[in-house]
């Protein structure tokens, strides 16, 4: 009578442990699931995270005198990254700064688009003469002290005229250079980053009320001290032409 009562409520006990473990093995298998699906948003998460970072807006970093730039993937060379002034994914390699193969950008690394750089010009030769800082120039320019190169007449171009602390009441050339490296009071910028020259009269009045901008033709966009170093005014305006030009295109 015990030894059958004993197996009854073994069988029993059996019966119940079997139950709970297929209840257990359920819960766990579901939990799995639950982890597998968690899981699989991380990753795609992470994906989208890294798909963002081919294109992002930062400071070049260790880059003296660097201003803010779009780092997107190239996308034709996958071993270079593409410098731009525009958000756009894909960007658009026509409207581009340059391309480089390691951050950051130096004169090693840096190859510069052939057609940045007209575009850069046609917006100076625009726009130079409403650049605060250029005007502040032509201003010191038209003082009646310091020296003075006069006009240009030996067909060396703008480049090698430079007016000084003061144009002494004549006339000459205000070069307009790179911000990322900028000269002594008095003195001229190197040729590497001098993007232009203007002219002034005697007066410190842009001449024809254009200043007949003429590029330097030394102008190097990415030097040992820094990448693209425009004044904040003609940054702006650069930018909009950019994008103006990526509408059209």
């Amino acid at each position: 009578m015990f030894c059958a009562e004993l197996l009854r409520r073994s069988n029993l006990s059996l019966k119940y442990v079997s139950k709970y473990r297929r209840v257990f093995d359920a819960q766990h298998t579901t939990g799995l699931q639950s982890s597998h699906t968690t899981s699989t948003r991380l990753k795609s998460s992470l994906n989208a995270a890294r798909e963002q970072a081919h294109c992002q807006c930062t400071a070049i970093p260790s880059f003296p005198r660097s201003q803010v730039q779009y780092i997107h993937k190239h996308p034709v060379d996958p071993k270079s990254s593409l410098l731009s002034l525009l958000p756009t994914e894909p960007p658009n390699q026509k409207l581009a700064i340059g391309a480089c193969t390691a951050l950051p950008p130096t004169p090693q690394n840096f190859t510069p688009n052939p057609s940045f750089l007209p575009i850069l010009s046609a917006v100076y030769a625009k726009h130079a003469t409403s650049d605060p800082s250029v005007q502040s120039q032509a201003a010191v320019f038209g003082s009646p002290g310091g020296f003075n190169l006069s006009h240009p007449s030996d067909g060396t171009g703008a480049a090698t005229h430079q007016g000084g602390a003061g144009g002494a009441g004549h006339g000459g050339w205000i070069h307009v250079s790179d911000a990322r490296n900028p000269p002594d009071y008095g003195r001229i910028a190197w040729p590497e980053d001098i993007i232009g020259s203007v002219e002034v009269d005697g007066d410190g009045r842009f001449t024809d009320g254009t200043g007949r901008w003429q590029d330097s033709g030394t102008y190097r966009i990415v030097t040992r001290e820094g990448i693209l170093g425009l004044s904040e005014y003609m940054m702006g305006k650069l930018k909009e032409r950019l994008t103006q030009l990526e509408r059209e295109n």
